[in-house]
């Protein structure tokens, strides 16, 4: 493995997606640096030489693999390599957008990065021009940047799309277009190898695929680090409640980890009907299955949007006596007016937390009492690393003994000091897998 030259290696970032490329290559070069000490330590240890010798040597030896005539920075010192493609984006005034990659990306193992739901101002045209893009115009970012990448010879080309798009529309109920299909088989055939989400709505997206990869990545460890934070995972009034049908997997795999009782919120829906927001859902009936009454419940879902189905849940909880409810999403979008609609509802004592992740940029949510963040940042940049080398992604795509392991050393942290509050500040995780 090459730790100060990955030439191989390219990460870049779509309009939508620079925040999110941005934290990314951070925690990518912390990884890169943690396996050179690692390294240098062990080697120094194992031939009985100082590890300022043993940098000096990996270093020469990079030196001679490297296309470059040397690669600049200390030779006695860790030399962090540079990840970022830089590209130049260009919006036209009839709405055209145009990406022109700066750097050589000749036989690179490209990841393109873009937030298709950042809905935050964003900078065209070296900084001449700021806008707020749709859904649709980040689509066409990210095809722009796609064919730009295939035009200068990527040997491979791999998206990071934390929201996969029109992901809500993979089934057809009546004469209505499969999107969720038709925008992957247009992503593969401009030469996507394969795509990295979060949480994606349904694995039956995969399906439209002919040789195209997705891995689908889970936050759910970085979900339960945050709830232990604010809610004891031990207790016995802790209550995991799928607030649909369509969710019971996903919490079933957190009631099997925090070793609590699943409940379920039926719906009965109008599909005759478009939720606009809260207050307009296609929701005509809830039935409750189980006990929450007096207790704690938490539910997570994919995504929250209008938060309309949710916020109706909720009520509904709250009426059959929950006495505090903690919401958690993969994926913020908090489309139309749902942080308003947030907010009035935590006034009126509807739920206590919202836990998201920052896959979503949204600067207004930060902002909340009740809204808190989990960072996923390390775990894309794990998967990247694992995919660049060819190493395993078991451990990344299935973290239930993670999860566990966590858990674990958390109750033991309390068994160990009878009747003292048990610390939960965690070091940060680099995602989830192992290195």
């Amino acid at each position: 493995m090459n730790y100060s030259d990955p030439t191989k290696l390219g990460i870049l970032a779509c309009p939508g997606g620079e925040v999110l490329a941005n934290q990314v290559i951070r925690r990518l070069g912390a990884i890169y640096r943690r396996r050179f000490d690692r390294k240098t330590e062990i080697l120094a240890q194992r031939y009985h030489l100082s590890q300022e010798l043993v940098t000096r040597k990996i270093n020469f030896d990079t030196d001679i693999q490297s296309s470059l005539l040397y690669i600049p920075g200390n030779v006695n010192k860790y030399r962090s390599p540079q990840f970022r493609v830089n590209a130049r984006h260009t919006y036209f005034p009839n709405g055209e957008v145009k990406t022109e990659i700066i750097d050589s990306i000749r036989g690179k193992d490209l990841f393109i990065v873009q937030d298709i739901e950042n809905h935050e101002p964003i900078t065209f045209n070296d900084g001449s021009v700021q806008l707020s893009l749709s859904i649709n115009d980040h689509i066409f970012a990210l095809f722009a940047a796609v064919d730009a990448a295939a035009q200068a010879g990527a040997e491979r080309i791999n998206l990071i799309l934390p929201t996969y798009p029109y992901s809500r529309q993979h089934k057809k109920k009546g004469r209505e277009a499969l999107m969720a299909a038709r925008v992957s088989q247009m992503l593969e055939n401009l030469g996507v190898a394969r795509i990295i989400t979060l949480d994606v709505h349904s694995k039956e997206i995969e399906n439209s695929f002919k040789h195209m990869r997705l891995e689908n990545l889970h936050a759910s460890l970085q979900i339960i680090e945050k709830l232990i934070g604010i809610a004891d995972i031990s207790h016995d009034d802790l209550v995991i409640l799928s607030p649909d049908t369509g969710a019971v997997d996903r919490n079933k795999f957190y009631a099997n980890a925090l070793q609590r009782p699943l409940a379920l919120l039926y719906k009965e829906r109008d599909y005759s009907k478009v939720t606009k927001n809260a207050a307009e859902s296609n929701i005509t009936d809830m039935r409750l299955l189980g006990d929450v009454r007096g207790k704690t419940v938490f539910m997570a879902d994919d995504m929250i949007g209008t938060g309309g189905t949710l916020l109706k849940g909720m009520k509904n909880i709250k009426d059959l006596g929950a006495s505090r409810i903690i919401c958690a999403a993969s994926l913020p979008l908090f489309s139309g007016s749902a942080i308003e609609d947030f907010d009035k509802a935590y006034k009126e004592g509807l739920f206590y937390r919202v836990i998201g992740t920052n896959a979503v940029q949204h600067k207004a949510l930060l902002q909340k009492e009740w809204y808190i963040q989990a960072d996923v940042t390390g775990l894309f940049a794990q998967i990247i690393s694992l995919l660049h080398h060819n190493r395993s992604l078991s451990s990344m795509l299935d973290s239930r003994e993670l999860v566990a392991r966590r858990i674990k050393r958390q109750m033991d942290k309390r068994d160990t000091r009878p009747g003292a509050q048990a610390s939960l500040d965690f070091p940060p995780l680099e995602g989830g897998g192992a290195e």
